[in-house]
């Protein structure tokens, strides 16, 4: 697939008050601090699309991006920071579930996982939550450029592993890095499928 355009459109922190119309959607979701903003940019060809921050946790909205005039890029807000008051992270917990649950034209989420560590409890609980409520997603590693391929391969068969005593069927995995492109046409081929399916 080819970005012929992409562009921010609007952000909430409601779902209901989310772009009207039909248009396939694709959430991108993980912890603080694994990339979200990074492989945003790196996908759509456009670097200051998303704002990536050196700060974690930046991203506190529902944030929707327009690409080919088709169909959005939903960037939402990370999970498992653990400096947001209790408060704070039941809003966010409240914010993304209400989108991830009630948006219909939700069509896929994309689980962000930092290729560089071994399995992390918050990622696992958060894809088994995933798999509870039959939303359909698939798992991305990022920052593959940071690590040894074997390191990185490591892990992710840690992963793979882990979900295998809990996962019948495991979902798509995409192996990426925003530095060096890695994943971006199999990423973008995916959404395409997609796309053709629903027409």
């Amino acid at each position: 697939m080819k970005i012929k355009s992409a562009e921010f459109v609007i952000s909430n922190t409601d779902f209901r008050k989310c772009p009207a119309g039909n248009r396939p959607e694709y959430a991108f979701i993980g912890r603080s601090n694994v990339g979200k903003s990074s492989l945003i940019n790196m996908l759509t060809g456009r670097n200051g699309l998303a704002k990536t921050s050196s700060t974690p946790g930046k991203t506190l909205l529902i944030n929707h991006f327009m690409v080919n005039n088709e169909w959005y890029i939903v960037d939402l807000p990370g999970y498992g920071y653990a400096r947001r008051g209790k408060e704070q992270r039941e809003q966010l917990r409240h914010i993304i579930q209400t989108y991830i649950l009630g948006r219909q034209q939700m069509t896929n989420l994309f689980v962000l996982v930092d290729s560089r560590h071994e399995p992390q409890a918050v990622d696992m609980e958060f894809m088994n939550w995933c798999g509870e409520h039959n939303v359909p997603f698939s798992i991305v590693f990022t920052k593959m450029d940071k690590l040894g391929r074997d390191a990185g391969q490591r892990n992710i068969e840690a992963y793979k592993q882990q979900l295998g005593e809990t996962w019948e069927e495991l979902p798509p995995i995409f192996i990426t890095s925003s530095q060096d492109g890695r994943g971006r046409d199999e990423l973008l081929d995916y959404i395409d499928s997609i796309n053709k399916q629903l027409k």
